[in-house]
């Protein structure tokens, strides 16, 4: 009897104690948690889009793998191509853009654009990137490249 006495108190105090160093830690958690500074999250570049309803149709290829858009009054817009198209170099030619779902243009993948001639052949083109022109990149573009 004597060994249950003994034990039960030493068994409350063995319990006392773990519940004590519990939450001393987890009030240590706690005020570092508080203290620490939060990890800074890299801020993720402004998605930018045009629709095509604001596509006046002006556009240029200064070589096979390049064409650029005018959008609205002022912007101006590069499409690389993922494949070359020396039908874009012939002066009768025109680009057929077909909208599906919606008309927000802000990746390749939402341009269905094609090349066609008076004769109603039509090359598809694939865009591989989609670039706003800055003002200044703008005006760096010789007079014959500018949409």
């Amino acid at each position: 009897m004597l060994d249950e006495v003994t034990m039960i108190p030493n068994a409350r105090r063995l319990r006392h104690g773990f519940a004590a160093a519990l939450l001393a830690g987890l009030a240590g958690a706690t005020a570092f948690a508080q203290t620490a500074p939060a990890p800074a999250t890299p801020a993720s570049p402004k998605r930018q889009c045009f629709s095509l309803t604001d596509w006046r149709g002006g556009w240029r290829a200064p070589n096979p793998s390049v064409i650029y858009i005018r959008v609205n009054i002022s912007d101006v817009w590069r499409i690389d191509l993922s494949t070359p198209s020396n039908q874009l170099m012939w002066p009768d030619r025109h680009l057929v853009s077909v909208a599906r779902g919606g008309d927000a243009v802000c990746a390749p993948i939402d341009l269905d654009l094609k090349v066609a001639d008076t004769h109603g052949y039509r090359e598809p083109l694939i865009a591989k990137a989609i670039t706003k022109l800055t003002p200044e990149e703008v005006a760096a573009l010789p007079v014959k490249d500018r949409p």
